[in-house]
């Protein structure tokens, strides 16, 4: 659910929005003379919007260089893996 609140909320209601960001674990939006300004968020909900930020990234990456035919069997990866290291 998006939570819309003025920017006059912030002067007046800093740790009620402070704890709705806590409880509701989703952005809320900030506006200022009725248009979007800003969005505040806890440092929580902003980790892992950026863990899975990271996470769909390398994934693309990764299906990209499939696409691309850059594979290699696992077998002989994991061969290569245990001469290396001895295992």
């Amino acid at each position: 659910m998006m939570i819309i609140k003025p920017s006059t909320a912030l002067r007046n209601e800093y740790s009620s929005i402070s704890d709705m960001a806590h409880e509701e674990d989703v952005p809320i939006y900030i506006t200022k003379n009725g248009y979007g300004n800003m969005v505040i968020m806890s440092m929580e909900a902003y980790e892992k919007k950026m863990f899975m930020t990271d996470v769909y990234s390398k994934l693309a990456e990764a299906e990209a260089e499939v696409r691309e035919g850059k594979v290699s069997d696992a077998r002989e990866g994991l061969t290569a893996l245990r001469e290396k290291y001895g295992l």
